[in-house]
């Protein structure tokens, strides 16, 4: 096999609620993951007489920080095959910004590397290697949308396309995902995904009352710049609108393409937006 080139998407959360601490440190989490396949990292994976990193991005740390090195450490490892490959990143999702780009990378390092070294490793076996690098990373093996639950790895997968672009903002504010977990309100309102799913849409106007994010008291708090995008999405005519993960990113659900991308030009050109339409 010469190379593999893959994709890998970014997510948004419709909805996250943190339920409980655990007694292993993680938490229990509710959220709702949709992927948007057009946003997406590349991937390229050619043999090589050692193992070789390279990205595109200088903020990208390129040793055992970066999951998709760990992700080659741990099939090496699992396995007790040597595996020597370049893998080359071209990076465009931002990075802590809650759309799961470096859980994505992960992912598809899994993917690629078993498929390449045949290594022989099954879907459930890539589920429980890819937890080990990270509460994301489970739902990047297909990337559908998916409810998830425990600490997201258990995934009940939805049938559910949204068709109304999405329009995503980032203004480029780094949020440390330890620290949101150690300051998040939890909402006792705990929003049911499925009541909200209709015809395979969503109804909007429910969920505007009971769909949150219990991350955004404290984040909209310390960053009110990330509380005002949400605002503001609003503003301009969003649908629905929510912080995905994390943060920093907020993204809103528009009406229309050109509803959506009238809001878009009124961001500041510094920040990070991408309109996506074909995410699913």
């Amino acid at each position: 096999m010469k190379y593999i080139e893959i994709k890998a998407p970014a997510k948004i959360n419709i909805g996250l609620s943190v339920l409980s601490k655990r007694a292993d440190g993680y938490h229990n989490l509710s959220t709702f993951f949709y992927p948007i396949n057009d946003l997406f990292d590349l991937l390229t994976f050619e043999p090589a007489d050692s193992f070789i990193f390279a990205c595109d991005s200088s903020s990208i740390p390129k040793d055992e920080n970066n999951l998709i090195v760990k992700a080659k450490n741990i099939l090496e490892t699992t396995s007790g095959k040597r595996i020597d490959v370049k893998i080359t990143l071209k990076k465009v999702i931002p990075i802590q910004a809650g759309l799961g780009g470096g859980s994505s990378d992960a992912a598809a390092t899994l993917i690629s590397l078993n498929e390449m070294f045949q290594l022989g490793f099954q879907h459930s076996q890539l589920i429980n290697l890819s937890l080990q690098l990270g509460s994301d990373v489970p739902f990047f093996i297909k990337s559908k949308p998916a409810i998830g639950t425990s600490r997201g790895e258990i995934l009940e997968y939805i049938d559910l396309e949204i068709p109304e672009p999405i329009l995503i903002i980032n203004p480029g504010i780094s949020i440390s995902t330890k620290e949101a977990f150690n300051n998040y309100f939890p909402d006792k309102n705990k929003g049911d995904f499925r009541s909200l799913i209709k015809n395979s849409g969503l109804e909007y106007s429910a969920m505007r009352v009971s769909i949150k994010n219990d991350f955004e008291k404290y984040i909209f708090e310390k960053f009110p710049k990330i509380g005002r995008i949400k605002d503001l999405l609003y503003e301009y005519g969003a649908l629905f609108s929510l912080m995905s993960g994390s943060g920093s990113t907020v993204y809103g659900i528009f009406p229309n393409t050109d509803a959506a991308e009238s809001a878009m030009n009124k961001f500041p050109k510094d920040y990070f937006c991408y309109l996506s339409s074909h995410h699913c």
